[in-house]
């Protein structure tokens, strides 16, 4: 079974939350890193860091079965951050062909997708979230 792993900061909080709640339904394991609650002061460093450190962490220890999706305004600083760390590939989406989910798995080991909150809709995202 696939552990999911969810980050955000105050930019897609509320996506965050729908997401979680999609993907329990659909049986998977989550792991929440945060935020936790709507602050729109928090800094996405505080809770992608931690997220990425646990997927270098699996994939060092070859537990390929853990995937990320980190969330932001843009995606762009949260994929940025989690990139840092050893193993972790994170991939920006922006929607526009969900093929490209697909090929970045199967081509260059995508692990996190990074979600432009301010750029998709819930209905899009779930839509194209592909495991």
């Amino acid at each position: 079974m696939k552990k999911i792993y969810l980050a955000t900061d105050h930019a897609g909080f509320e996506l965050k939350e729908k997401i979680k709640n999609f993907l329990e339904k659909k049986g998977f394991k989550i792991k929440d890193y945060g935020a936790f609650e709507y602050q729109k002061n928090d800094d996405f460093p505080d809770f992608i860091k931690p997220l990425a450190k646990q997927i270098s962490k699996d994939f060092s220890n070859r537990c390929p079965n853990s995937l990320g999706i980190i969330l932001g305004g843009s995606g762009q600083g949260e994929a940025m951050c989690a990139n840092r760390f050893k193993n972790v590939r994170a991939i920006v989406y922006y929607s526009h062909d969900k093929k490209i989910l697909q090929l970045s798995k199967e081509h260059n080991n995508a692990n996190i997708l990074s979600i432009a909150a301010r750029f998709l809709d819930e209905k899009k995202i779930m839509s194209d979230i592909i495991f």
